[in-house]
């Protein structure tokens, strides 16, 4: 790979507040931000818990070859996959019983489909229609082998509680949009968008601190921990913050731009 950009050879990207708007769009000066340093020679990856399958109209717009999905269980570079991480069964079957009891919702993706428990359900609906899902279908209980990442929906700050499991070190971490808070998307100790970024850094012979990322949610605590440059957008959680190298503005107010510029980048 050559970069003649100091000493920074890839960017890892967040999505939704990071590079997409409220209204779901991509600004100019994001997109100019980007084009600049992958003409220059940087390697750019999306790095998000939406699905893969989900987000290639948006790899494609962007020029982008290179992802990270399902916060971390599904990593492709150029093509080749880096990671894959298929989700416990047994955790799955744990998460179907609270859910059932507490009339909470699930959706269970894998690299295809966006799987479901109640297409029905309201909070389902304004889920799907929010991030403008496609592939969406009832979830059967004979698909849980190839499940590689979860959102929990109409869930409170109360009973997220419930889904623990003692032997599993799993967090929950909320989804850090307006309107979406009671949703959590579950991310494992051991596959996360910080370890799927060093899997990725290995596979290039790159240290962290040629890496830079851009987040704003607790899904990107280890992704910003994980590269010498990590951005919390202006609207990121505040609990992001300590894992941030640096801070930069809003998305709305083209947060990457701005924080590329600053490392003297663009």
């Amino acid at each position: 790979m050559e970069c003649d950009l100091n000493n920074y050879h890839v960017l890892f990207l967040d999505m939704d507040g990071t590079i997409l708007r409220s209204d779901h769009s991509i600004s100019d000066k994001t997109k100019e931000a980007i084009r600049t340093v992958q003409e220059k020679g940087m390697e750019v990856f999306l790095a998000t818990g939406r699905p893969i399958h989900e987000i290639r109209e948006i790899a494609n717009e962007l020029q982008i070859q290179s992802m990270i999905g399902y916060n971390g269980a599904l990593g492709i570079y150029k093509g080749d996959i880096i990671v894959e991480q298929p989700m416990s069964p047994h955790v799955i079957d744990h998460y179907l019983q609270v859910a059932q009891s507490n009339d909470n919702e699930m959706v269970l993706y894998t690299d295809t489909y966006n799987l479901f428990t109640n297409l029905d359900n309201e909070r389902v609906k304004h889920f799907i229609d929010f991030f403008g899902f496609k592939n969406c279908h009832p979830f059967e209980t004979n698909q849980k082998e190839n499940i590689l990442g979860i959102t929990l929906i109409n869930v409170t700050n109360e009973e997220i509680k419930l889904y623990d499991i003692e032997a599993e070190d799993i967090d929950f971490a909320p989804i850090n949009i307006q309107g979406m808070d009671h949703c959590f998307d579950v991310i494992r100790d051991q596959v996360n968008k910080g370890i799927a970024i060093q899997a990725i850094l290995n596979k290039l012979h790159l240290s962290p601190d040629q890496a830079i990322a851009f987040g704003d949610g607790l899904n990107d605590i280890q992704m910003l921990s994980s590269v010498g440059a990590g951005f919390a957008m202006g609207n990121a959680h505040p609990d992001l913050l300590p894992f941030a190298k640096y801070q930069t503005k809003s998305v709305d107010e083209d947060g990457v731009y701005h924080g590329l510029k600053s490392l003297g980048l663009l």
